[in-house]
């Protein structure tokens, strides 16, 4: 599917505009057809009803750096992996997470991009850039974020902006297992962009062993969304070997967490209290096989006073995959205009 001579996939983030009802969907896609972009859609979803009939893209954005130019594609300085987005309301802007590349074992050649958290204007263009603390910053040895592992997870809170890396720091401990689980850091700012707090959020293990046993693996956060200040769902997503996809959606609270901006890491140095979580709904029970969720947005509000949860897809631009909407009606709808 070609949008104004551009490729659609790669979704990874989506957000409304409850004022228009126009939808945000950013695309993973790193130039390997077209340069860093979001588009822009509507969702039919009758508030009457609660039915969800279909899906129609209206445009397409250029992400674009300081100087007016496209992000560089993959393996370049300053690439972007855009993985999150997020309109605001107040300003009419859109913040979005990159999530940044690294060298590692298996790809020595890749050269540093920074994590960021950016501000974009509807057109695409850079607005400014949230400061992120230091534990955050990527480097080309054994510390600080992991390849893939950087920044996926976007929400505003009522006062701020929170952002979750994918998985565990070097220094926070391994990936996850079958055996174990992992931390993944969540970071608050205020409005204006200082940094708040960070959380250790606790990813479970892996939901089954890969096929064969050596196989590959790839599990974490894959968005966040704000319920209120301090209460936020999470899509923790994992890729098995022989298995398949498997999501489940949580809700966790950061109330009685242990702040942990100050240390360096969580594998040592003392005992700490993550969020706490609970399981709102393992995705991967349905009818269809579950595809490779990563985007997640509140709907508009329905007429029996719930809200819609809309749930996305990315289908890495693959023929064995599939962009793939779901819609939810969920009690206890958060604060604003819907």
């Amino acid at each position: 599917m070609t949008v104004e001579g551009t490729t659609f996939g790669g979704v990874s983030g989506i957000d409304r505009d409850p004022r228009t009802g126009t939808w945000y969907l950013i695309s993973d896609d790193r130039w390997r057809y077209d340069p860093a972009r979001f588009y822009t859609g509507r969702l039919d979803i009758d508030p009457s009803t609660g039915a969800f009939t279909g899906v129609k893209i209206t445009g397409v954005e250029t992400l674009t750096r300081r100087d007016g130019s496209p992000y560089p594609g993959y393996a370049k300085p300053e690439s972007a992996d855009p993985e999150s987005i997020r309109y605001d309301p107040r300003s009419g802007r859109v913040l979005w997470g990159n999530e940044g590349d690294r060298p590692d074992e298996t790809h020595p050649d890749i050269p540093v991009s920074d994590l960021s958290v950016r501000w974009a204007g509807r057109d695409g263009r850079h607005r400014g850039d949230v400061r992120l603390p230091r534990n955050l910053k990527q480097t080309d040895t054994r510390n600080g974020p992991r390849r893939n592992f950087g920044i996926e997870g976007l929400s505003f809170t009522p006062h701020g902006i929170a952002a979750m890396v994918e998985g565990p720091r070097y220094e926070d401990g391994e990936p996850p297992t079958a055996e174990r689980g992992a931390p993944a850091r969540l970071t608050l700012w205020s409005r204006s962009g200082q940094v708040r707090a960070q959380y250790a959020y606790p990813l479970d293990r892996l939901p089954a062993k890969p096929v064969p046993p050596d196989g590959a693996t790839d599990t974490g956060v894959s968005e966040i969304l704000a319920i209120d200040g301090h209460r936020f769902l999470a899509l923790e997503r994992s890729w098995i070997q022989g298995v398949g996809y498997r999501v489940r959606l949580y809700e966790f609270d950061t109330r009685g967490a242990t702040d942990v901006l100050g240390r360096d890491g969580l594998a040592q140095g003392g005992p700490y209290r993550p969020v706490a979580k609970r399981l709102v709904t393992d995705l991967g029970r349905g009818s269809r096989p579950v595809q490779n969720l990563e985007a997640m947005g509140w709907g508009p509000r329905l007429t029996s006073g719930e809200c819609t949860l809309v749930v996305g897809s990315d289908d890495n631009f693959s023929a064995e995959e599939i962009t793939h909407f779901l819609a939810f009606a969920v009690d206890g709808c958060p604060p604003g205009p819907r």
